[in-house]
């Protein structure tokens, strides 16, 4: 019985400090004074000594001094000074909770002193204390430093030491404690000369010697770290922080530290020589370098090492397993095209390479040096790892073919290498399709069923074609899958397009793009001309037998609806609710049902109504050719006067005068930029693009024009788009003037203006 009712004493303990915790309650905190360098000389403490004053009880078993003699009492005190005095390394010391394993009790209380070079802890703070452990501290050790999420879980503020054998992790009831611990703790490792692995020392002696060959060989003769080894790896090449990746946001991924993250590289790159299908296990080493980025350099050290022989290893190797190196050659050419390691290991490298090169008498070793050395020349930082098809391609240190769709059905593909850009894109297209002298501009677009995205022109493709590899993976069902689209961009010149050439063609189906899409504002008339001009243009002359495209690729899925919601959607003399909640319930249920199905019903009957008009329309067009066709169909799109213009969604607007709407179009133009109500031919607001004086990002999802002592803000999620597109427009005013120079350009002059990725706020 008494230990049931000590049990339940503890747990009211415990219970009563959670719940004050959680509603706020101030912690009463201990009184401890913080001594600096400053003030050791006036009070005989040490640097940074925190000193707990507790007289009037005591705590885990700890003396108090009330009831001491006023002699004995101040012996006490004055022997404490001479410790202080006689130890100036010290500094800090005090009690802290350390957590334990095994046993009951998660933590017990140690006296804790900080020096120079190591934190330690002892039994108590008496003089003749045993020390119970060391952490040495290094430059390599870490501090987690106290964060509120652990005081809510455990009432105490922590703080954790990573060291290379031992981690601390320490409690205390104050904040302000645990900071002051933690800062000096970090004080002291920062204050530690970097440490230098025994790879680096010989990667410096290296680079010292480059220009004797012999001093070379003699150093990776007598140093087996620096050449292949079918061994495991215990630690890594370079040094690495210890400390876990718990508590950042790369946890959720699976990595524990970096150190560890290194030694599992190494056990992959191992499983290579004798992997059936290398390219996932490619993949995985690229994606962990890409989520931790200090693991490149690391990375590039092993393979370096995996790919290095002696001089007199050469022959052995070539005679018994000439491909035994082959696949960490084949990573190592992955490494150089997508990520560059720092300079030190890029010097290193490029040594490797020249030194291969001079050593092998294999051609394929050869061939794979020359090509990494060259991809490095080229390399920018990469966004994702390469896909199945990049790797494939790289493997063999081939080019990739990258199919890329035009307005309509047509498609060609471009050979691209991994560092290909989207402007070098669409400067190939253009030359192939002889678009290179047009006053427009043209760019790539990701597309699928749903939305398009202009692509910016430095931006590698290599990437957006994993991106949508990525994407097809997660759902391969999926109709919309993405793709890549050459279209026009920037409409300068629609007046002097040549009828037979495929920039017109270009120019007609992005505008029936727009009119499908419920972005040419149009009465309904001209829209059921616009869909029989389609039909001659895809089928010719009218035929019964013709299988013609569904309604919603010929005409606004938008005006077939609002026709169908004119209609009242209950029939006259519906019933009304029978009495009773439930019977009520279910009878809405069946309603709103009964109401769905009528609606469905409207459509289909508006839907057959539309078409039929279309056909009949489309019966007249007897005898126009595919061109005539063409050249009707833009005729009447031309009368709306945005024409030209590229529209946006707006969410929000609100002017200078204070007026607001919402839900708006925003169209961007060579000459103007307007605002629209959707639907609406005629616009709200019109600038001309002589009269914007700036233009730029204002928040997240702001976006201001200012023209004059006009200001103009909209809120929209295509902030990137619009923005590329007015400094494309911008840049082509600037270079018709005569004003190269005021904003840069990113293409060839026979393509100019580029898609620009930079805003330029002042025009």
């Amino acid at each position: 019985m008494p230990l049931q009712g000590l049990c339940w004493l503890v747990c009211c303990r415990q219970g009563f400090s959670l719940l004050a915790r959680d509603h706020g309650e101030k912690e009463e905190e201990e009184s401890f004074e913080l001594r600096n360098q400053d003030e050791h000389t006036h009070t005989g403490r040490g640097q940074l000594e925190v000193t707990l004053s507790q007289p009037t009880r005591t705590a885990n078993g700890t003396p108090c001094l009330s009831g001491v003699p006023e002699e004995k009492r101040s012996l006490i005190t004055q022997k404490s000074k001479m410790t202080m005095d006689e130890d100036p390394e010290v500094l800090v010391k005090g009690w802290l909770l350390r957590e334990v394993q095994g046993g009951w009790l998660r933590q017990r209380r140690f006296w804790f002193v900080l020096t120079t070079d190591s934190l330690d802890y002892y039994s108590g703070p008496d003089r003749d204390a045993r020390r119970l452990g060391t952490l040495v501290l290094t430059s390599l050790c870490s501090v987690l430093w106290p964060d509120k999420h652990t005081y809510k879980q455990t009432g105490y503020w922590s703080l954790t030491v990573y060291g290379r054998k031992h981690c601390y992790r320490l409690f205390t009831k104050h904040y302000n404690e645990a900071v002051h611990w933690a800062c000096a703790v970090q004080k002291v490792i920062d204050s530690k000369a970097p440490v230098e692995t025994p790879t680096q020392l010989l990667i410096r002696d290296i680079e010292e010697n480059k220009f004797n060959p012999e001093v070379v060989e003699h150093i990776y003769d007598h140093n087996p770290i620096l050449r292949y080894t079918q061994s495991p790896l215990y630690a890594p090449l370079l040094p690495f922080s210890y400390g876990s990746l718990h508590h950042t946001h790369m946890a959720g991924k699976g990595y524990t530290s970096i150190r560890e993250e290194a030694v599992r590289l190494f056990n992959c790159l191992q499983q290579l020589e004798s992997a059936r299908e290398p390219i996932p296990l490619i993949q995985g080493i690229l994606q962990t370098c890409l989520d931790l980025r200090p693991l490149r350099d690391e990375l590039y050290c092993q393979l370096i090492k995996q790919t290095s022989v002696t001089n007199s290893c050469v022959q052995t190797q070539t005679q018994t397993q000439p491909n035994l190196q082959l696949r960490y050659w084949q990573l190592l050419t992955c490494m150089s095209c997508t990520f560059l390691p720092s300079s030190c290991i890029l010097k290193y490298l490029r040594f490797h390479l020249k030194r291969v090169q001079s050593l092998s008498v294999d051609p394929e070793v050869e061939s794979y040096a020359s090509f990494i050395a060259q991809a490095l020349e080229k390399t920018r930082g990469r966004e994702c790892v390469p896909s199945w098809e990049e790797i494939q391609g790289l493997m063999g240190r081939q080019e990739i073919l990258c199919t890329v769709h035009y307005p309509g059905p047509g498609c060609c593909q471009i050979p691209i290498t991994s560092h290909t850009t989207a402007n070098e894109v669409v400067k190939k297209i253009a030359e192939r399709l002889g678009l290179q002298d047009s006053r427009n501009t043209f760019a790539l677009f990701e597309q699928n069923a749903c939305w398009e995205k202009a692509i910016g022109g430095s931006t590698i493709i290599a990437d957006v074609i994993t991106r949508f590899e990525n994407l097809s993976a997660k759902d391969p069902d999926s109709d919309c899958q993405c793709r890549l689209c050459f279209k026009l961009y920037c409409l300068l010149d629609t007046d002097n397009i040549s009828t037979d050439s495929i920039e017109y063609l270009f120019l007609y189906e992005q505008c029936h793009e727009m009119v499908v899409r419920g972005q040419l504002p149009a009465c309904e008339d001209d829209l059921l001309s616009l869909a029989a001009l389609r039909l001659q243009c895809l089928l010719g002359d009218f035929s019964a037998l013709s299988p013609y495209p569904p309604l919603e690729q010929l005409f606004p899925a938008e005006v077939v609806e609002a026709r169908a919601l004119l209609a009242p959607v209950d029939p006259p003399g519906c019933p009304s609710f029978p009495g009773g909640l439930l019977a009520g319930t279910l009878w809405g249920h069946k309603r709103r049902q009964e109401q769905d199905q009528r609606l469905r019903a409207r459509l289909r009957e508006e839907g057959a109504v539309v078409m039929s008009a279309i056909l009949e329309r489309w019966k007249a067009l007897a005898g126009y050719s595919r061109r005539d066709s063409m050249v009707a169909y833009l005729t009447i799109a031309r009368q709306w006067s945005g024409f030209g213009c590229t529209l946006y969604e707006v969410d929000f607007y609100i002017s200078s005068t204070g007026s607001f709407s919402q839900k708006l179009w925003l169209g961007v133009a060579a000459s103007c930029v307007c605002l629209y109500r959707q639907g609406e031919a005629e616009a709200l607001e019109s600038l001309p693009i002589g009269q914007i004086c700036s233009y730029g990002v204002s928040d997240s999802n702001t976006f201001r024009i200012t023209a004059g002592d006009r200001d103009l803000l909209f809120e929209t999620s295509k902030l990137t788009e619009i923005m590329q597109l007015m400094n494309a427009y911008f840049s082509a005013t600037r270079r018709q003037l005569g004003k190269d120079d005021c904003i840069s350009m990113e293409t060839n002059p026979k393509l100019h203006p580029s898609l620009l990725e930079l805003p330029s706020h002042p025009v």
